[in-house]
């Protein structure tokens, strides 16, 4: 029971994660349009910038500050390159922020080596929250999942309550309208693709000193991003919250679980053959748990091309 439990909150928690990393795509896209590739190496500038500013201004003074330099990064990138290729459509802005991606890995490597950095959780953050049976839970994962829980009700009641949310929205869908009532539609597209960059700085700020922060961890999880948006639904705020639990539940769920189909087979009395076969019946659970957010977005997809709470076009 008590792994059960284990298993339960760290699922929860990575699924936060991957939410806090998501949310900031999810705003841009569903704002603007634009499926950004290179969304996770923002999350990595996150937590480098963290490392870097750490040693000056401490742990709380780096927590806050790297996302808004990863903020003008990405307000930056949205002024001077990707303004320039929106009209020619989604192709050019792919390439674009693919190429990017690219620079921005070598550029990590190239001030910070092509190694792990020594970005750790301060010790005062370091104890034990609870414990569960022989096991003490970090109280820093909770912390992630605090502020990622934090992130969502403020993004959501700046969308919804806020005049910033009707501008921007009204930017969004009516941008002629937007532009007559005085307001600047292109400072609005430079402001939300900005917010997204910094959502994504934040996550890789908090995440990177619990995490390893290293020239690779855009790579690992950028592909896990697209899952979550495009199983929660391209611009679904909720829904990516939802896909992201979902993601966490089942890869951490999965993780701890060594059954075969060769086990469940035994049951009607065919373990034999299926040994005797071998291949997937004999995979254990927790060997495919990496693919198993890849065969849902296949499901979902199949079945709600949409996403779970996106909008049926």
């Amino acid at each position: 029971m008590d792994t059960l439990l284990v298993s339960l909150l760290n699922g929860i928690i990575y699924g936060l994660v991957l939410f806090m990393v998501s949310a900031g795509l999810t705003l841009i896209f569903g704002m603007m349009g634009v499926l950004n590739f290179a969304h996770a190496s923002f999350y990595m500038l996150g937590a480098y910038f963290a490392f870097a500013l750490q040693g000056v201004l401490g742990f709380w003074g780096a927590l806050a500050l790297s996302p808004l330099l990863v903020g003008l990064v990405g307000t930056v990138v949205e002024r001077f390159f990707l303004r320039r290729v929106h009209r020619y459509g989604h192709a050019h802005e792919l390439l674009l922020t693919f190429g990017l991606s690219f620079i921005i890995a070598e550029l990590v490597k190239l001030f910070f080596g092509n190694f792990p950095v020594n970005y750790r959780i301060p010790a005062s953050l370091d104890f034990a929250a609870f414990q569960l049976g022989s096991s003490d839970y970090p109280a820093y994962r909770l912390l992630m999942g605090g502020v990622a829980v934090a992130m969502f009700v403020l993004i959501y009641l700046l969308l919804t309550r806020t005049r910033v949310g009707i501008v921007v929205r009204s930017a969004i869908y009516r941008p002629r309208m937007a532009e007559a009532l005085g307001h600047n539609v292109p400072l609005v597209f430079m402001g939300v693709f900005g917010v997204g960059a910094g959502l994504a700085g934040l996550a890789g700020a908090v995440a990177g000193a619990f995490y390893t922060t290293n020239p690779n961890m855009a790579l690992e999880l950028g592909v896990m991003v697209f899952v979550v948006v495009v199983v929660g639904g391209l611009g679904s705020l909720e829904g990516a919250m939802l896909a992201s639990l979902l993601i966490g539940l089942i890869t951490s769920l999965a993780v701890a679980v060594d059954a075969t189909l060769a086990d469940a087979l035994a049951l009607v009395g065919a373990r034999a053959w299926a040994e005797g076969i071998g291949g997937l019946f004999t995979l254990k659970v927790s060997s495919l748990a990496a693919t198993l957010p890849f065969a849902l977005m296949l499901l979902i997809l199949l079945v709600r091309p949409s996403g779970l709470l996106g909008e049926k076009a």
